[in-house]
This record gives C-alpha cells, sequence and structure tokens, in this order.
C-alpha cells in the first residue's frame, strides 16, 4: 500500500518528537524532583516516571529512529532508555556507586554531545545541559554535598525544557501555516 493511500506521510516515521517527549518530560522531573523546591521530595521520587516514560518510551523511540535510518537519535534514545531503566530499577545505592553510574552517564551524553556538533544548537543544548547536570550531580553523589546535586537538578531541568521544546517546535512546525517555534 502507498503512503498516500494508508493516509501516512514521509515524516510519519520518525519517532523523533517522542523521544524528545519522553526525554524532556523525565529530565523534568528528575531535575525539578532533585532541587527539593517541592518539599519532601527527591530525585529518586521520579523513579516510575524515569522507568516507564524514561526507559521504555525513549528506547522505544530509538529503535524506531534505528529503523528509519537515524543512527544518532536511535543511539541517543536507546541509550538514554537504557540509563533510565536502569537509574528506576537501581534503588538506593552507596554514594560511591550512584557517583560512578552518574560520572560514566556523563561520558555518555558527551559522546552524544560531540556526535550532536552538526545537529544544531538546540540538540547540542540538550546534550550538553545533559553532560553537565550528570557531572554535577556525580560530583554531589561521590562528595554527600546535596548543593551540588541541586544544581545539577536546575541544570537537568533546563536540558528538560530545551528538550520539550525541541520536540513541540518539530511537531508544530509548519502545522500552523508559518514556523510557530523557531529552531536553530
Amino acid at each position: 500500500m502507498s503512503n498516500e493511500a494508508s493516509g501516512a506521510n514521509a515524516r510519519s516515521a520518525d519517532a523523533g518528537p517522542l523521544g524528545y517527549l519522553a526525554l524532556g518530560l523525565t529530565l523534568l522531573a528528575y531535575g525539578l524532583l532533585g532541587t527539593g523546591v517541592l518539599s519532601g521530595t527527591s530525585a529518586g521520587g521520579a523513579s516510575s516516571l524515569a522507568h516507564l516514560v524514561g526507559g521504555v518510551t525513549l528506547f522505544v523511540a530509538g529503535l524506531w529512529q534505528f529503523r528509519g535510518g537515524d543512527r544518532f537519535s536511535g543511539t541517543a534514545f536507546t541509550t538514554l532508555g537504557a540509563f533510565w531503566a536502569t537509574w528506576a530499577a537501581a534503588g538506593p545505592a552507596g554514594k560511591n556507586t550512584a557517583g560512578l553510574f552518574l560520572l560514566l552517564w556523563a561520558l555518555l551524553a558527551l559522546t552524544l554531545t560531540a556526535a550532536s556538533w552538526g545537529a544544531g544548537l538546540l540538540t547540542r543544548a540538550v546534550y550538553g545541559l545533559l553532560t553537565v547536570s550528570l557531572v554535577l550531580s556525580a560530583i554531589g553523589a561521590f562528595g554527600d554535598a546535596s548543593g551540588w546535586g541541586k544544581v545539577g537538578g536546575w541544570v537537568a531541568a533546563v536540558a528538560g525544557l530545551a528538550a520539550w521544546y525541541s520536540a513541540t517546535a518539530e511537531l508544530t512546525g509548519g502545522r500552523w501555516g508559518k514556523v510557530a517555534l523557531p529552531v536553530k
């Protein structure tokens, strides 16, 4: 069946907006809960959301991107899906274990930042801010310094907003007869 007959268009196979919405929502929850802005909360409180939205949805979106031939988004979404699923399933860990976990994933985020260099400023911002957030959170975990963790939470929240904006811009692009949200 042709694309016209099925009602699909060439962009229907792109799961990028889904992946960036899942990443944005998860980073916002992780970041805002990690800042302590809401009393009685912590980044660990986002584990159910991280497991299902961050883990499962990102992983599926990544597989879909691989299927469509997008190696970068496929790699980014599947690996970050694995990160969130592992973080949610791991439960409480000692400070050195948590710090090492965050630091290793910061290295992955740094790789994604470098790989995104040709993808535009917004994409670089998402992965660059994610890298900074993970490094700050690792420092906070290693040093048992909640201040660094809170700063890392704020940076994660900003990265989440950037990912959310990217997905919204992609989803609304041209649908209103003009570019509603510029991306560069």
